[in-house]
């Protein structure tokens, strides 16, 4: 199931097409625009700028996979929008949709909303990357072997659990939301 979430305010609107127009809007952007075979099981979205005219935004499906992501955030910036497609987490400018930027997280698994610290937080197998409003806020690599259950997020901190390959036990662990380093060494 495809959806909008708002979980901040924004100076755009968006509705996600069960398919692609047959009559293709004036305006419309692919993301990325080099990709191979863009409309199959993309995601496509009309989305309609405060100050610009609307626009249908083409995002390449990263896996086919109903374990993974697909919708469109709002996010820290309110000129800004995160579309998932599969688990590809793209960025764009709403009012210069030519700018945007895919995230080298791949495949986004879990997307949550760190409210009181301004965050969009993207969860794979191993990594979890921040966005804040000035873009990405930081990025902690290699926090699971395998897998990373979220457990709570306060207004300070990321709490979660992990799996370690090595003994074959799930151990927690805790993020600083403002810099993504960790504040409780995990026992491994």
């Amino acid at each position: 199931m495809t959806n909008v979430h708002a979980a901040y305010p924004s100076r755009w609107s968006a509705e996600i097409l069960p398919a692609r127009p047959l009559i293709l809007p004036p305006r419309h952007f692919t993301y990325p625009a080099q990709v191979e075979e863009v409309e199959r099981g993309a995601l496509e979205v009309i989305i309609r700028p405060a100050s610009a005219e609307p626009f249908l935004a083409t995002f390449a499906l990263g896996f086919r996979d109903p374990a993974v992501p697909t919708g469109v955030w709002s996010a820290p910036d309110p000129d800004e929008l995160c579309a998932l497609s599969g688990g590809y987490a793209y960025f764009v400018r709403a009012s210069q949709p030519d700018r945007f930027t895919l995230l080298p997280l791949r495949p986004v698994l879990q997307v949550h909303v760190a409210a009181e610290a301004d965050l969009l937080l993207f969860i794979g197998n191993r990594d979890i990357l921040a966005w804040g409003a000035g873009g990405q806020a930081w990025q902690a690599n290699a926090v699971s072997s395998e897998g990373i259950t979220l457990n709570a997020i306060t207004a300070t901190t990321l709490h979660a659990t992990g799996w370690e390959m090595r003994t074959d036990r799930e151990f927690p662990f805790a993020l600083d939301l403002a810099t993504g380093e960790p504040t409780q060494t995990p026992p491994r």
